[in-house]
Order: structure tokens, then sequence, then C-alpha cells
């Protein structure tokens, strides 16, 4: 795939959840395209593996252990920086599958925290060094649940509609400053944790989600679109990407081989 460097003020990517999956992912290839890349997550053991691995290889990677919910700890993170260039809104997460006549609020206020107030948290934080770097990008992970309901799906539907509309009104309040606002909205992801957290670790009901998909989307393919946006001319903003595989025709129509 093939990039444009960034620029020396921009040079900082900031990632958000990226212990795993996508975000891991992202990091890696946002890294190859030739940024800093700083990890945050809550597991501190993963991102610095994940520095240590990127630094290995001769890209530029720091670890820093941060739970985006915690008001505080990101303001204290922000004051690390003068400039960033890249902010990538990836942590966020599913819990549960029940419907709204029994599902469990504590499930959808995590929900709701990680995936639109961590967002948001970060956002508010880091907005105004993308703006110093003269060429900033947020990028905010959302899902295709963020664009369409299905049954069994209300807290995470409902926090990654937030998420999407958090996206789309800060690329109107903010036109005219040199910061993208860019959303991506994957489908059918098969990573190793997404699921499983989903069902509190039941492997089995986990494995059925994807069970006779020949290919679901992997966390590459996803983080691979993502770089492909960021690294875009300045004056290109891709506003809304969704992406599924091609087994995928919505969220509730899905090609199953048997």
């Amino acid at each position: 795939m093939a990039t444009s460097a960034p620029s020396a003020a921009s040079r900082i990517a900031v990632v958000t959840g990226a212990s795993s999956g996508i975000g891991a992912a992202t990091a890696r290839q946002l890294a190859a395209a030739g940024y800093r890349v700083v990890l945050t997550a809550r597991r501190k053991d993963r991102i610095e593996a994940l520095a240590e691995e990127l630094t290995k290889a001769g890209h530029s990677a720091v670890a820093y252990q941060l739970d985006v919910t915690d008001r505080a700890a990101v303001d204290e993170f922000a004051t690390a920086f003068e400039t960033i260039g890249v902010l990538v809104n990836n942590a966020g997460g599913a819990l549960g599958a029940d419907p709204v006549a029994t599902g469990d609020p504590a499930d959808w206020r995590t929900m709701y925290e990680t995936n639109v107030i961590g967002t948001l948290n970060l956002t508010q934080a880091l907005l105004p060094k993308l703006v110093a770097s003269g060429d900033g990008v947020v990028v905010v992970v959302s899902s295709t649940a963020g664009h369409g309901t299905y049954e069994g799906g209300a807290g995470y539907v409902a926090a990654k509609h937030g998420a999407h509309v958090l996206a789309e009104t800060l690329r109107l309040e903010i036109v005219g400053q040199p910061v993208r606002v860019i959303e991506i909205a994957p489908g059918m992801v098969k990573t190793d944790e997404f699921a499983l957290t989903r069902f509190g670790g039941d492997t089995e009901r986990a494995e059925k989600v994807y069970e006779g998909v020949a290919e679901p989307l992997t966390a590459d393919d996803v983080a691979e679109t993502i770089t492909w946006a960021v690294t875009r001319p300045s004056h290109v903003n891709v506003d809304l990407l969704i992406l599924r595989p091609r087994a995928q025709a919505s969220n509730t129509k899905v090609h199953r081989e048997r």
C-alpha cells in the first residue's frame, strides 16, 4: 500500500485500545507508514511488548498505560504533547447480547463510557494538539452497529450510534480548522477477543458468531483501511467508510457455508 510520509509536525499518532485486535494492528501499520506511535491501553504488559516489537523492527513506539474513561488520567496524558498528528479512537467493545427487556444496565453503562465518553475524553484533550500540528486527523473507529440495529445488540448499537454522531457533529463544528475527522465503521471482524469478551469468555458462543463465514474481516484489514484513510492528502477527508466481508450484506444478513 503506497502512503506518503507524515510531516515532521504531524508525525505522532496516538492509538487507543492498542493492546490487541484492531488497535494493535493499526499501531503496526501506522508505524510502518512512518509515524511515531503512542500505544495506549489498560493492559500495560501488552502495549509494552508491542512497543518493544515495533522498536526492534526499526520503528518509533512508546507505551502509555491509560484508561480512556478516566478523565483526569487522560488530561495528564495530554500534557506530554505539544502537537500530535493523528488520534485513533479505537478503544471500545461490546458486552452481552441480551434484549432490551432484560439487558444489564451496568453493561450498557460500561459500553457507553468506553465507546463514547472515552472517545470524547481523548478528542477533547488532544484536539488543541491536533490543531497545533497544522494537519491533524481524528479517527473514530465505530461499527456498522452505529448505522443499523439488530436484535440482541441494543446496548452496543446505542453506544456505537453515539460514537458515529460524535464524529459527524465534530466534523461540522471544526470545519475550517486544519483537522480531518474520519469515521471507520467495520462490520464482522474476527479477532481473538471481541466476541469472547462480549460473551463473558464463552468460547463456544463466541465461535458461533463466525460459524460458516468463509472470510470475515481481520484486524489487519481494518488497520490497512484506517492507515489508507489517514495517509490521504490533507485536503482529502474520508468522512465515513463502512467495510464488511463480502459474505455480510448487512448486520442481519450473512452468508454462511454449511
